[in-house]
């Protein structure tokens, strides 16, 4: 089993910066591929962005793109988000997730209970 706990989300003006971090226990995630998730009120959940094992292939949604990063350390078994230029419609409770397979993160297995983001524009 792998236990995932977000932190570091707060309310932070438009154009601010916040980053997220999600610490795994449990076992090792080294191997595993990581991903990032969001879901505002009245909306469904929606990929933010994901990393593969080394770090070394990333995806992002379009609306994320140049703002967003997502990063591992897997020493700390942490996976990150930084979070730059924020916009209102960012705001939303963002999900970390793990998979084995990089390709399944949609349907990933192991989910976290989410931190809330909060834009004030």
């Amino acid at each position: 089993q792998v236990q995932l706990v977000e932190s570091g989300g707060g309310l932070v003006q438009a154009g601010g910066s916040l980053r997220l971090s999600c610490a795994a226990s449990g076992r090792p995630v080294s191997s595993y591929a990581m991903g990032w998730f969001r879901q505002a009120p009245g909306k469904e959940r929606e990929f933010v962005a994901s990393i593969n094992w080394s770090g070394g292939r990333t995806s992002y949604v379009d609306s994320v793109k140049g703002r967003f990063t997502i990063s591992r350390d897997n020493a700390k078994n942490t996976v990150y988000l930084q979070m730059n230029s924020l916009k209102p419609e960012d705001t939303a409770v963002y999900y970390c997730a793990a998979d084995r397979d990089f390709n399944r993160i949609l349907v990933a297995q192991y989910w976290g209970q989410g931190t809330q983001v909060t834009v004030s524009s």
